[in-house]
């Protein structure tokens, strides 16, 4: 992770004690404390301390994802720590924080971003293969559905299993021989130190990510200009505005972590592209599209792209899962 370099605030109370929220898994803890040494390289005089709680997404670990159905798994607890003032501010893997956050919190800062894209990470007896030769039948494991969907519009003749776990457990069942593949983030493996098991990094034409992948979003409280005004010294606006694209085309379609939309931006001086995706769990229907517009109106093109992918038929695609969903 690198930092950006924005000018320092002044800080009117050097000797507060900022406490960091974080979740315990040991990637949200590699985050959190990387987030905690870039504040204290520009704010030596600030303490700033990290405490951990679990969240229900941690806690829930024989349930797909997408049967809990809730879009705060992995935020809420944290969230309820802010706003009862037991912590000053969360960091979050953007791609797990809502689009609409609870009244009182704002996302104060997003950080540079690491590589967005899905990883293929194989067992040991497919490591000369990729994921267009692996044989009919492979069994991958993931936990998401847009992953899931995407996948399956691009390979049928593969098997599709649900993982759950932190990471070095999701590795141990692949190893042990419980899949043959797995999909991953390529930046979660980065910052656990785990590259060497990237087997393939898939390209955006069979995996489109997900909405703010790879980037850490810090949310504090709305009433907090000193915290907000610390964080604003680590934020990487290129980041930002990618991701403020992102999660309004998500937030105008109304879609949690768990429907399967994708989407991939690219900053080009003051140009901004996104591309997004919307398609049913079978991937059977699957509806993409690609604005562009200026870069500091992010979430304006976020809203017209997902307007553009309702009048090619997104909005069925997503009641049905919807339907779906309740039913279960």
């Amino acid at each position: 992770m690198t930092q950006s370099h924005l000018a320092s605030p002044t800080i009117d109370r050097p000797n507060r004690t900022i406490r960091i929220g974080s979740r315990k898994s040991q990637l949200a803890l590699i985050q959190t404390y990387w987030v905690q040494e870039q504040l204290h390289k520009r704010f030596p005089n600030i303490s700033f301390e990290v405490q951990t709680m679990s969240t229900q997404g941690d806690k829930i670990l024989d349930v797909a994802l997408a049967k809990i159905g809730d879009k705060g798994l992995f935020t809420k607890e944290l969230e309820l720590g802010m706003l009862s003032l037991e912590m000053d501010f969360a960091v979050h893997s953007l791609k797990d924080l809502p689009t609409r956050l609870p009244e009182g919190l704002v996302l104060a800062a997003v950080t540079e971003r690491e590589n967005p894209a899905d990883a293929l990470v194989v067992h040991e007896k497919h490591k000369d293969k990729q994921i267009d030769s692996l044989p009919e039948g492979a069994v991958i494991g993931t936990s998401s559905l847009r992953r899931l969907a995407q996948l399956r519009y691009h390979f049928p003749h593969l098997s599709f299993k649900d993982v759950r776990g932190n990471l070095n457990t999701r590795m141990a069942k692949l190893d042990a021989g419980e899949y043959d593949a797995l999909i991953l983030a390529v930046a979660g493996l980065q910052r656990l130190g785990m590259s060497d098991r990237i087997h393939q990094v898939l390209p955006t034409e069979i995996s489109l990510y997900a909405v703010g992948q790879g980037a850490l979003g810090i949310e504090c409280r709305a009433d907090d200009p000193q915290v907000l005004s610390l964080l604003k010294a680590i934020e990487h606006v290129p980041t930002r505005d990618r991701v403020l694209a992102e999660r309004a085309f998500l937030r105008e379609l109304e879609g949690g972590c768990q429907v399967p939309i994708g989407v991939s931006t690219h900053l080009d001086g003051n140009t901004l592209t996104l591309t997004g995706i919307v398609a049913s769990v079978d991937g059977k229907h699957v509806v993409k599209d690609t604005v562009r517009g200026a870069a500091n109106e992010p979430e304006q093109l976020g809203i017209k792209l997902a307007q553009s992918l309702r009048q090619q038929g997104a909005q069925e695609i997503l009641d049905e899962i919807f339907q779906a969903v309740q039913r279960n």
